[in-house]
């Protein structure tokens, strides 16, 4: 397996993340540890959470972070994870932002959840165009002198964010982000194709995508309005299926056949195989789920099958 660097940091990941935003939703604890073992197992290091993980199923939020803080706990391999989780988004009760008090206050809570001392990639999960941004970035900084952080991340910035912060990490000399983390997979493409990504590769910006599999649909598993009682995630599906789409799927399909593996496995080594792209980030809810998502990391795409994906792909 080949670890990818995110960004200009020392951090080293594996080439694909799990996603923590099923944790304490999709599947409870018992089968949350189940799962990280055996990810951890495999070789893989990367897990990302974030604060209000599952808000919307509880109400509260904090629960995949609580989670993977007692899993952490119970296997002892903190040293071992690459960490990152995020703040900004509602939590409720004006929890809410980039200010430096809110991150002050949202940190140290991130922390006592996960039981630990430090957080590897702490990301900004939306953009806060309340707050200047100077005062984001030196929160940040104070975090990382403090050895709470060690690394930052944006998450859902424009383009044109995304550049003002970088020049206002250089102009004050503040922390600067080192990985993006955009809704992009093969049928959305155009927010982050349309600038996004040059300006991530001309500035040393790691990717970590997360919806790869389009909430489910890039696997395969929905070819009908039969199958939304599939997975609470099956009401998303109709704009999906379009004409575009269902071609898009046989190609996956087709070339799943010719490396016998998932469609889901193609979909993402399809990702892998992007320059821009450290790790895409996607979710498991079993065993079988996570072996499908881990065949990505074994199969080679040649060029010819990068080139037929991206055909059937919807450039929207």
């Amino acid at each position: 397996m080949q670890f990818k660097r995110l960004g200009n940091s020392q951090l080293q990941v594996s080439p694909l993340a799990f996603g923590g935003n099923v944790i304490g939703w999709t599947i409870n604890e018992k089968q949350s540890f189940e799962i990280l073992d055996a990810f951890v197992a495999q070789g893989f290091n990367f897990i990302d959470t974030a604060n209000i993980y599952c808000r919307w199923a509880t109400g509260v939020g904090g629960e995949s972070e609580t989670i993977i803080g007692r899993w952490l706990r119970k296997t002892n391999n903190r040293s071992n994870i690459v960490l990152a989780t995020k703040v900004g988004m509602d939590m409720g009760n004006g929890s809410t932002g980039l200010s430096k008090k809110y991150i002050l206050k949202a940190i140290d809570d991130s922390l006592k959840r996960l039981q630990t001392d430090y957080i590897d990639l702490y990301q900004s999960h939306t953009d806060d165009e309340m707050t200047p941004m100077e005062e984001t970035l030196d929160a940040y900084a104070q975090l990382i002198k403090a050895g709470k952080v060690r690394y930052i991340g944006a998450s859902n910035f424009t383009k044109e964010r995304l550049a003002h912060a970088l020049e206002i990490s250089n102009k004050y000399k503040l922390p600067t982000y080192q990985t993006l983390q955009p809704h992009y997979n093969l049928c959305e493409r155009k927010i982050f194709e349309s600038g996004l990504e040059k300006l991530c590769i001309d500035n040393t910006i790691s990717v970590i995508n997360y919806f790869p599999l389009a909430s489910g649909f890039l696997t395969g598993k929905y070819r009908s309005s039969n199958d939304f009682g599939k997975s609470v995630r099956g009401g998303g599906m109709p704009k999906f299926m379009t004409e575009s789409g269902f071609k898009l799927l046989n190609e996956l399909e087709r070339v799943a056949t010719k490396h016998k593996c998932p469609m889901a496995a193609v979909t993402l080594a399809w990702y892998m195989a992007r320059p821009s792209i450290a790790a895409p980030i996607a979710s498991a809810t079993s065993i079988e789920q996570l072996r499908e998502l881990i065949r990505a990391t074994e199969i080679k795409l040649d060029a010819t099958d990068i080139s037929d994906i991206d055909s059937c792909s919807m450039f929207s």
